[in-house]
């Protein structure tokens, strides 16, 4: 099949400027007559309008690939029903959701393989693997767009990075429990889903680097990848607790908070411990109201879902796009859980 028109395709055809054909099918004033009615008829003769302009512009819907990491990651579960959501609200996007095997790069770069050249434009949480970044650069050279999300990737020719800066938020975490804590020296222990993720690793760093700064006392004492697996971080958690008992504190890094809060409350240190990890979820909602989490790192997956959608379809229609559309990052405590 065929890929749609994009502006610059109708701009071509047309004569005119991509400039011109975006004041004309959004209705903009300072355009001929003559002018605009060759736009229109060049949109509708290349498919990328459906219905003449005194009947309303009416896109051609944008068929779009989104690869989420499946497993039990409430986030990445509320991530991928917002954006079933927003393309519903939108009407103009055809969402094809494709759940790969979490931190594994072989599936990973086998699905995008298989999306070259066929999908008009791919969002992806991609790991940082040298398989998966040589997929990324053979679907672009197929001409396909990519958008990454959440977690960015280097060395790769996507057109656009959706989502936080995850070295600030690593930092912000730091600085947290440096506060939340008594002063002096404690010892820490980090959970990462896996450093695969070039977000992670970011988070990693902004929290090593605030410590080193203002918080010297501080030391980290292990540093444990639990794939964002909840028994695995319970696992993993119940043994250190059993290590180090004069453990104060935990930053979860990624997913698996359930398991940590189980594995605290079960040894009887959830009031001892200062707990912080990230995106606010049914579950550490409930972990921040019973105190077996002091703060939660929050980045809101339907502003994401929002962003990502409309910077790849903007992107395929030949529109203008930014390299990199920043998400906020919010700290949530008890008294701030937004309803």
């Amino acid at each position: 099949m065929a890929d749609r028109a994009t502006l610059i395709d109708i701009a071509r055809q047309a004569g005119v400027s991509t400039a011109t054909v975006d004041r004309v099918l959004n209705r903009r004033p300072g355009v001929r007559d003559r002018t605009r009615d060759i736009v229109f008829q060049t949109a509708t003769k290349l498919g990328y309008i459906a219905q003449s302009p005194d009947a309303g512009i009416s896109r051609a819907p944008v068929a779009l690939d989104f690869l989420l990491p499946s497993g039990s990651n409430s986030f990445m579960q509320n991530l991928a029903t917002a954006l079933e959501e927003v393309a519903a609200d939108r009407g103009d996007i055809e969402l094809r959701l494709h759940f790969i095997q979490g931190f594994d790069p072989y599936a990973l770069a086998d699905t995008l393989l298989k999306l070259a050249g066929k999908s008009r434009g791919v969002g992806v949480i991609a790991l940082d693997h040298p398989l998966v970044r040589e997929a990324l650069r053979q679907v672009r050279n197929a001409g396909t767009h990519v958008v990454t999300l959440i977690s960015d990737i280097s060395n790769v020719p996507r057109e656009s990075y959706v989502g936080i800066d995850n070295r600030a938020a690593g930092r912000l975490s730091g600085y947290l429990l440096g506060r939340l804590l008594p002063k002096g020296p404690a010892k820490l222990a980090l959970f990462a889903g896996s450093l695969s993720y070039r977000g992670h690793e970011e988070r990693e760093m902004g929290f090593r680097h605030i410590l080193r700064e203002d918080y010297p006392g501080l030391s980290i004492v292990e540093l444990r990848e639990v794939q964002d697996n909840d028994e695995r971080a319970y696992e993993e958690c119940r043994l250190l607790l059993r290590q180090y008992s004069e453990l104060a504190g935990i930053y979860n890094i990624g997913a698996g908070n359930r398991g940590i809060a189980k594995a605290l409350e079960e040894t009887g240190m959830a009031r001892k411990v200062v707990f912080i990890g990230h995106e606010l979820t049914e579950h550490t909602r409930r972990f921040l109201l019973n105190g077996v989490m002091d703060a939660v790192i929050d980045q809101n997956p339907r502003v994401e879902a929002r962003e990502a959608i409309d910077q790849l379809a903007r992107i395929v229609r030949g529109e203008a796009l930014k390299s990199h559309i920043p998400i906020r990052v919010q700290a949530i405590f008890k008294e701030n859980i937004p309803e």
